[in-house]
């Protein structure tokens, strides 16, 4: 029988995390559609086209076993001078943080490069990205949900120092919440277990 890992929880975050990790592209650059990993089927998931006429400027997906502080997988944005298809796994440099507030809620967007990318892969920190990257992001993820009667706000955009903790953070996170499921299940086996014996 063949099977296939769960993106989130199948696959590991790099064994360079969390200086170089890897991304699961969900959204390619250029892209329209917002596309989501299932968190039950593991599946690829229209989420919606967006409704305002921008396109992703950026490849967009994930860091696979980490838990942000929205209870989604950490969010990545992968720079490369190609758009990258949905599902595929990058090894992205980090060079930096994009730190929103959407909805009231603190939501932070790593910025990284595509590794294997020899037009990027020499930037080592989001300082030496131009000026007009930072404008054209900004521009994207403060209107992109103008139309759905949202508000997005850039707090910040952070280097790479600040980010690497963010990452640190996230793959804690997700470790201790499996770890507290994994507990559970065992109290609950044991209690079973303990029942039938005194039957």
């Amino acid at each position: 029988m063949i099977t296939v890992k769960h993106p989130w929880h199948g696959v590991n975050p790099g064994i360079n995390a969390p200086s170089v990790v890897n991304a699961l592209i969900e959204i390619p650059q250029g892209s329209r559609s917002k596309y989501e990993i299932d968190k039950d089927s593991g599946l690829l998931r229209l989420d919606r086209v967006i409704y305002s006429s921008f396109v992703y400027p950026v490849n967009y997906g994930f860091i696979p076993q980490s838990l942000g502080d929205d209870g989604d997988p950490l969010d990545i944005l992968v720079i490369c001078s190609q758009p990258i298809q949905s599902l595929c796994l990058v090894f992205a440099k980090v060079i930096g943080n994009m730190q929103m507030i959407d909805q009231g809620n603190r939501d932070d967007k790593i910025i990284a490069v595509a590794n294997t990318d020899p037009n990027f892969n020499f930037i080592e920190d989001i300082h030496e990205l131009p000026v007009h990257f930072f404008d054209e992001l900004k521009h994207f993820f403060s209107q992109y949900k103008v139309l759905e009667n949202k508000t997005v706000e850039i707090d910040a955009f952070q280097e790479k120092k600040t980010a690497l903790p963010i990452i640190e953070e996230a793959l804690r996170n997700y470790a201790d919440r499996k770890s507290t499921r994994l507990n559970s299940s065992h109290l609950v086996i044991s209690y079973a277990v303990f029942c039938l014996k005194k039957k």
